[in-house]
């Protein structure tokens, strides 16, 4: 992720210089989210660093959700930049400005293997971690726009059409906006601690008390502290058993909840049947008299 942030930022300068040049919306766009793409990876960077540190008694959790905020901090970027890409490209239609073609061309072409190249360098773990796919994202969108504003300006060349950039700008903006809606929904859910959105829980549920000893569940909470780190909490409702078939139901339930659906860290308050599941609260006086 160095290395990419290394390529990005001197890449910047250069297609700064070039499109100021050439007189491009569409180059002088795509320096301004390579610009975004400096920081994204920036931030990333330091979210991937602060995230290995150990949980401590201010941080119970530690600080897996550095990730997420950093990747809707990233998306929400995208978002400004894609809104101020669309009201310069309607200035250029309105106002058309000379493109220098040449430039546009060997220049868009060239941002496309750096940006396609540092895409690479950082995909690996982009499809577990939300903060690596916002990063992701923003080169990879990068990619495809330049070979846009390339397209641009070989139309260009041809017909002279210079309303072909801010139109490769447009393209570029919503492209921002295609990539940036799917992050900003899934980390607004982990931070609202919504369920995961491939857990059925009904069919948890079901595989929960499935196992023997269990007669039912409540109070059942599943939440992800990040893209991939989930987390569950439930009361189980079991005969009154010892604690070493306790054990074992425990047991039993977290290979399910690990092996069917990723819950790696699970909470769980086995009661006996002092506590019916669908009581809001168990009343600690009939819990005593059935003893």
């Amino acid at each position: 992720m160095l290395t990419a942030l290394g390529i990005t930022l001197a890449f910047v300068a250069f297609e700064i210089i070039a499109g100021v040049y050439a007189n491009s919306l569409a180059l002088l766009t795509d320096a301004a989210h390579n610009v975004t793409d400096v920081v994204a990876l920036a931030l990333s960077w330091y979210a991937l660093r602060v995230a290995l540190r150990p949980a401590n008694a201010g941080k119970t959790f530690g600080y897996h959700r550095v990730g997420i905020v950093v990747a809707l901090v990233n998306a929400l970027s995208l978002v400004l930049i894609a809104l101020f890409v669309f009201y310069e490209a309607v200035q250029r239609f309105l106002h058309p400005l000379p493109v220098q073609d040449t430039i546009l061309i060997f220049v868009s072409f060239l941002a496309f293997w750096v940006n396609a190249g540092t895409a690479l360098l950082i995909v690996r773990g982009s499809e577990t971690d939300l903060n690596q796919r916002s990063a992701f994202l923003h080169l990879a969108g990068d990619a495809l726009a330049t070979l846009g504003a390339f397209v641009a300006g070989i139309g260009i060349a041809l017909t002279n059409w210079d309303w072909l950039d801010p139109l490769a700008s447009v393209f570029i903006a919503a492209l921002i906006l295609w990539n940036v809606v799917g992050i900003v929904r899934e980390a607004l859910e982990i931070l609202l601690e919504a369920t995961p959105r491939d857990v059925d829980m009904n069919a948890l549920v079901r595989a929960i008390e499935n196992v023997r000893g269990v007669r039912g569940v409540h109070d059942l909470h599943v939440w992800s502290l990040a893209q991939n780190l989930r987390a569950l909490s439930a009361h189980i409702l079991t005969d009154d058993v010892s604690i070493s078939q306790g054990a074992q139901i425990q047991r039993e339930i977290n290979t399910i909840l690990h092996e069917q659906y990723g819950i790696a860290h699970a909470t769980l308050q086995l009661e006996c049947t002092g506590c019916e599941p669908d009581a809001l609260y168990c009343e600690m006086e009939q819990g005593h008299a059935r003893i």
